[in-house]
């Protein structure tokens, strides 16, 4: 863009940023109310524990129990019969052979062993165990 001055042949050649700033500021914006909306998961009450926090890793494979006895694959809901079935024919599973365990402080201890039990016969080598460290630092 060039603009002509009053003072002869000098050409004024800046770029109005106005309204690249007001595009900008409305991405900002969307941005910080989607931020939160992005990071929801499953609700689980976790258990305490006095532990360093672990690096967040998105590739992690999770499998988190409800209290209500209900087992979520990262985000999808699996039928606790189907359980062990699911993890055995899931792709990610079989190569890492590594899963980290959600588990509700309130289930009994016979359904978090079951749901262990389960990702073993589906092959699985490692469970991670997934606490709550903030409220661990609380007491």
């Amino acid at each position: 863009m060039a603009f002509s001055t009053d003072r002869g042949s000098a050409v004024l050649s800046e770029i109005n940023v106005t309204p690249l700033v007001d595009v900008m500021l409305v991405l900002l914006i969307i941005f910080m109310v989607t931020a939160p909306l992005i990071q929801q998961g499953v609700e689980v009450n976790l258990p305490a524990a006095n532990t360093p926090a672990m690096k967040a890793d998105a590739d992690k494979l999770v499998l988190t129990l409800t209290r209500d006895r209900r087992a979520f694959l990262g985000k999808t809901e699996i039928p606790w019969d189907k359980l062990q079935e699911k993890l055995a024919h899931n792709a990610k599973l079989q190569i890492d052979r590594e899963l980290y365990l959600h588990a509700d402080r309130t289930l009994p201890y016979g359904t978090v062993v079951e749901a262990m039990a389960a990702a073993k016969n589906a092959g699985v080598e490692r469970v991670g165990m997934v606490t709550d460290p903030l409220v661990a630092e609380a007491r």
